[in-house]
């Protein structure tokens, strides 16, 4: 099932998502409503709050990339604690399907630790690196009710403060459904 997509402006993207309880839904079906939901939209990462759904949970898919490294990098994140981050911290332009034809350069740490359960609940701990480590960020500040947005410069924001009301009001112009508010 394809999900609308929540705009930017709606209280769920800022809420701390609920963590969730082992049988209280089922997380395979969740996860592919989200990444069916995520392909329609051409997204490569999907937090539930993104649907409208405060749970700790996101996927990623980045097999239409270039990056050899994300082709085959998909996996499903339950309940996810980020243990540390190391490396060097590095600036890319980062977009969000919550807050369409808005960019920005967001500086992160290039390797985090991760712990989190996958759709059959196996507890897992990993560490993820560069463009891997980066879209777990960019999900996990989701569940934590946080946006790309929030990395920017004030002079940045206020550049685009119009093209985030037009989002709040729901005046966007993209190919897949969206949740306006």
């Amino acid at each position: 099932m394809i999900y609308p997509i929540t705009l930017y402006g709606d209280s769920v993207l800022r809420a701390k998502a609920d963590e969730i309880v082992e049988g209280e839904i089922d997380v395979k079906e969740l996860a592919e409503d989200m990444f069916e939901t995520m392909h329609s939209a051409d997204g490569i990462g999907l937090a539930a709050p993104q649907i409208g759904i405060s749970k700790r949970i996101f996927v990623i898919d980045g097999s239409m990339l270039e990056d050899e490294q994300m082709k085959s990098f998909k996996q499903v994140f339950i309940n996810p604690v980020i243990e540390g981050e190391s490396g060097e911290a590095w600036d890319f332009e980062e977009g969000c399907l919550s807050i369409p034809h808005v960019r920005g350069d967001v500086s992160r740490k290039s390797v985090i630790k991760i712990t989190y359960f996958d759709e059959s609940w196996n507890k897992k701990t990993e560490e993820y690196d560069n463009m891997r480590a980066r879209v777990i960020q960019h999900e996990f500040d989701h569940i934590d009710g946080k946006l790309f947005v929030d990395y920017l410069s004030p002079l940045k924001r206020k550049l685009l403060k119009n093209k985030l009301s037009e989002i709040m009001k729901g005046k966007v112009d993209v190919a897949y459904k969206v949740k306006k508010t």
